[in-house]
This record gives structure tokens, C-alpha cells and sequence, in this order.
């Protein structure tokens, strides 16, 4: 009578030589990402990240903003195009530029990445981007977690998700206390689609026009695949730089929700931003998915980002710095609305008028 060989990890699926491996080609990205208060205090395979807190004593009251996300549906785009290396670029974004939002510096950031199967050089691809993210972002990836789980996923299937830490000064927090009547509201262009809103956009291409990735889109200039796969602007250190040249009360990510939802998060009681959407012309790819799907405006508004992905509330007298600073930085930026008080049928923001073409 044979015998059942025992169990064993590998036999359930799991590879933890895989997984050590993947460690092994990550550690070159995470340490282009080293900030000097990260620099020389241990390295990736601990058991935790470190940072030097130290670097707070020149604040005098200083606020840790904290925020975590992951990038949605998108991570199927990057698994049917085998194309890894850049859905770390979205994780980025999605975490680092709702924290600078506050006003905080970015200062350290960490990641989970789900598999069903340890590709070594696979999760190292999706490392990279993270990496090459934090850096765009100014900030230090000081650890994460690779988690393989057959049986739930399969073997191509992965998803990403990281959470990150900023800094602030007290009195230099922004937000809806600073917000007054007549501030301009500044739109920052997006890069594309982002990471918000895939599940619609993949049910509109994909299931209802039967358009295929590798499909060269007239309107678009690219194949679907590449628009769909453009990495999420990472606007963390424009935002920055921004708030040290001019007197900005409050930003905005626009992500899950749309613009006017996003805007309406940082409006006070009492005050009403209208945002004209004359002011600019939405990206062809929103107009791709509207057509597609007969989508109506009002639902693309509360899904996609519609061409904006970040937004500055600032004083009217701050408007020239603020877009000049923009400029410098390559940042497409202009005013696209304004803050009144708010009527008796107002809520906290509105879209009004006709994009422009």
C-alpha cells in the first residue's frame, strides 16, 4: 500500500523561494526611494519600517496625515497586457496626493501586493513603479508585503493596495476653515482615466463596443490599451510647491466620485464652488466612454474625472502666481470656477455650463 506524501507549503501553492526572490529584485528600486531620514536604518526584509522622527523637531506642532487606497479595476488592464510597471505610478498617486492635500509632506509610504502565483521578475516590475512613484512623489518606501494566495486568486491574478504618511505644521493646514467667498477654484488637467472609475469604463468597452486592448482608437492617437494603461498623475510635490509660493487654502484629488463630490469635501457650510465646465475640454477618452455606453453626462460627472485630477481653492489676488508656478512646473492648470455663498437650493459645489470642444 503506497503512502500520501505529507503536505507541505509548496504543495498548497505557496513558494516561499519565489517570494525571497522577488525580495532580491525589488531592493534595488526601494532604495532609490531612500529619504535621508529613512538612509542607513535597516533595509527591506524587516520586520517594520523605520524613520527618523528626529526630522520633527523643526516643526513646532507637528501633524502626521495618514491615508491608504489601492487602484481599483485598473490592475486588470496591467494583468491582460502584461504590463507591471506601471500600476505602481497610480498607487502612488492615489495614497501621496490625498495626503498632500492637507498641505502635508509626503515622508514615507508602504505596500501589499496580492498574488495568486509569486512571479519573482512580475513583482518586481510592480515594485519598480511604486518606487519610481515614491520618488515622483518625494517620498520613502520603506517596507510592504508579498502575499501569495492560491485557491483565491489565480496564477496571473494580482491586486496592489499601500498606505502612506505625510507631515504637516499646525498652522499651516489646509482646508475648509481657510476657504472664503470670492477664492478662485484652479483645475490641474489629469493625465487620463487616472484610477477611478474602470469598472464602468471596462463594462462600457469591453462588454458593450467589444473593442479589444491592442486596438489602434483613432480618437485617441494610441492603441485602447496604452490610454487605458496611462499611469495616474502624481501631482504630490506641484502641490508643494504651490503652497510654498502662494497662498492656497485648500485642494482637492479628484477620484471616486467625480469633481463636484471631491470639490464638496472641502467646501465649509454656508459657501458654494461653481465650477464652469466651459473652461475646458474633456480628454478624448471621456468622450469615447460617454459614446460607447450611452452614458449620460450626469454619470460620467460622478464616475470619471472628466480631464481634472486635482483642484486649488485660492485667493482671486493669488490666481497669476499660482498659475505661473503651475506653468514653471509643466502642470496644465487654469480657473475653471468660484466660490460664492452658498443659496438656499446650493450644496457644497455644481458643474455648470457646456465643455467646451
Amino acid at each position: 500500500m503506497s503512502e500520501t506524501p505529507g503536505a507541505s507549503y509548496a504543495s498548497a501553492g505557496v513558494d516561499i523561494e519565489a517570494g525571497d526572490r522577488a525580495v532580491e529584485l525589488m531592493k534595488e528600486w526601494v532604495k532609490k526611494t531612500q529619504r535621508p531620514e529613512v538612509a542607513g536604518l535597516g533595509g527591506l526584509g524587516g520586520f517594520a519600517g523605520l524613520f527618523d522622527a528626529s526630522a520633527f523637531k523643526r516643526y513646532e506642532r507637528p501633524l502626521l496625515a495618514s491615508a491608504t487606497d489601492g487602484v481599483g479595476t485598473k490592475v486588470d488592464i496591467a494583468r491582460r497586457l502584461g504590463v507591471y510597471d506601471t500600476i505602481g505610478h497610480d498607487l502612488v498617486a492615489m495614497v501621496m496626493d490625498d495626503i498632500v492635500v492637507c498641505g502635508a509632506e509626503p515622508l514615507f509610504m508602504t505596500d501589499y501586493i496580492c498574488v495568486g502565483k509569486v512571479h519573482p521578475e512580475r513583482v518586481a516590475a510592480i515594485v519598480k513603479g511604486i518606487a519610481e512613484g515614491c520618488v515622483l512623489a518625494g517620498c520613502s518606501l520603506v517596507g510592504g508585503e508579498t502575499a501569495e494566495h492560491p485557491g483565491l486568486l489565480g496564477p496571473d491574478d494580482f491586486d496592489v493596495a499601500g498606505a502612506g504618511t505625510g507631515v504637516v505644521e499646525a498652522d499651516r493646514l489646509l482646508g475648509p476653515d481657510r476657504i472664503r467667498t470670492g477664492d478662485a477654484v484652479i483645475a490641474m488637467a489629469s493625465s487620463g482615466l487616472h484610477s477611478n472609475g474602470y469598472s464602468l469604463v471596462r463594462h462600457v468597452l469591453f462588454d458593450r463596443a467589444n473593442l479589444k486592448l491592442d486596438q489602434h482608437i483613432e480618437e485617441l492617437g494610441r492603441t485602447l490599451g496604452e490610454e487605458l494603461l496611462e499611469p495616474t498623475k502624481i501631482y504630490s510635490l506641484d502641490c508643494l510647491a504651490l503652497t510654498r509660493t502662494t497662498d492656497v487654502h485648500a485642494y482637492s484629488h479628484i477620484t471616486g466620485g467625480g469633481l463636484a463630490a471631491n470639490l464638496a469635501r472641502v467646501i465649509p457650510d454656508g459657501l458654494h464652488a461653481t465650477v464652469d465646465r466651459s473652461t475646458w475640454a474633456p480628454g478624448a477618452i471621456f468622450d469615447l466612454v460617454g459614446k460607447a455606453g450611452a452614458v449620460e453626462r450626469l454619470e460620467l460627472e460622478k464616475t470619471l474625472n472628466m480631464g481634472v485630477g486635482m483642484m486649488a481653492i485660492v485667493p482671486q489676488g493669488a490666481v497669476d502666481s499660482a498659475l505661473a508656478t503651475l506653468a514653471d512646473r509643466g502642470v496644465d492648470s487654469w480657473v475653471a470656477g468660484e466660490i460664492t455663498e452658498r443659496g438656499e437650493h446650493t450644496t457644497g459645489a455644481a458643474l455648470t455650463g457646456d465643455y467646451s470642444k
